[in-house]
């Protein structure tokens, strides 16, 4: 989910559309005149990884959408096979959310009563070499984002936030509780700066609502094996690098460090399903249209996987070998890393269902089924 900007899913509505945004290559904005106006999710970031399971379950969920999107790094094939899983369209704009004039348009066309932000760059080692790009791109578009959203009425907003922000000192498992801040490159400081940004909106504004969604490490793909983690060139994840080495597309995958202080000595990580995570974004929906001010929810599965806990777990599901080597440690990696959802869980209503042998069937069914992602 490198998403720099989002697409925006919105919903039906019989507004006419924007200046300036067409509706010839968009046949759902003119099924949306024909219909009756309702309130519209807006998805931006809707064609990433993430923000594509999303769409899926909103569309199962009977939620109008609208989704933007740039392109940065998601392809339309993505939105294509949402509209064939879910067997509806919805409206699309090709956006970029730093666009303030863009947004209003599209704000101006359709009713939307909440927004879900997946929009953001998100590569670590990228954000240490571009820091300027990911502090204007994460941060100056959603500050455009929530100045047009304020102007529009629309004044609720889940975050798709990280478990990144509670840094490298708080013990495990990691409550919201914890101090945040501490982190250690550019990326994870645009995610704690966002979120201390919604929550001084918040403050100013009690009509204000932002779920921050700390997730963990998503892994897996929609069961059907149309849509999945398409990342361009080497993955920077574990599991699309397992997958690409175990189709051949790589040679090995290296184990960074087998001398931490767990049970088989590499680092431990809690890993959701991306389904989990995209049912847990329709219950921050639900919750803040009841709610008001800033909540922040672990979404994991409060259990933690080693990296040869993971690469045992694939080889078993799916019968086929995972060539792997050990390097040296990896700088400011740390041992254990896994939260405590028992807070989403509580209020939210919402647990992680899908075990790691899901995870790993269905990351090896979508990319089995698409060697080259979506450029088949």
């Amino acid at each position: 989910m490198t998403e720099i900007f989002g697409i925006m899913i919105v919903g039906s509505g019989r507004k006419r559309p924007p200046a300036g945004l067409t509706t010839e290559n968009h046949p759902t904005h003119m099924l949306a005149l024909k219909e009756e106006s309702r309130m519209s999710i807006l998805v931006t970031g809707g064609c990433g990884y993430i923000g594509s399971h999303t769409c899926i379950e909103l569309l199962k969920a009977g939620r109008d959408i609208v989704v933007i999107d740039n392109y940065y790094n998601a392809k339309p094939e993505a939105l294509r096979r949402v509209k064939e899983l879910a067997g509806k369209d919805f409206p699309f704009y090709e956006c970029d959310i730093r666009d303030e004039e863009g947004l209003r348009r599209v704000f101006a066309a359709h009713d939307i009563e909440a927004v879900i932000h997946f929009a953001g760059l998100k590569a670590v080692g990228e954000s240490v070499s571009k820091p300027l790009e990911y502090y204007d791109n994460n941060v100056g578009g959603t500050v455009t984002l929530c100045r047009v959203m304020a102007e529009a009425g629309c004044k609720r907003i889940v975050f798709s936030s990280s478990a990144t922000v509670y840094g490298m000192n708080n013990p495990s498992p990691l409550k919201e509780d914890m101090p945040t801040g501490a982190v250690t490159n550019p990326y994870g400081r645009t995610k704690y700066i966002i979120e201390e940004i919604l929550k001084d909106v918040c403050v100013s504004d009690p009509a204000w609502t932002a779920v921050l969604l700390r997730y963990f490490n998503p892994i897996g793909a929609h069961e059907s094996g149309r849509i999945g983690e398409d990342p361009n060139g080497i993955p920077n994840n574990l599991m699309p690098y397992i997958s690409q080495v175990a189709i051949g597309k790589l040679p090995q995958l290296a184990i960074h460090g087998d001398d931490y202080d767990t049970h088989d000595g590499t680092g431990v990580r809690d890993y959701i399903h991306v389904v989990d995570l995209a049912d847990g974004h329709l219950k921050a929906v639900d919750y803040a249209m009841t709610h008001t001010g800033a909540e922040a929810f672990n979404l994991g599965t409060g259990r933690g996987y080693s990296v040869l806990d993971l690469v045992k777990a694939f080889e078993s599901a799916n019968g086929v070998p995972v060539p792997h080597v050990i390097g040296p440690r990896r700088a400011g990696d740390i041992a254990t890393c896994y939260s405590d959802p028992s807070k989403a869980e509580r209020v939210l209503g919402w647990k992680a269902k899908r075990g790691v042998e899901d995870m790993c069937r269905d990351s090896w069914r979508w990319q089995s089924q698409n060697p080259k992602g979506y450029d088949e």
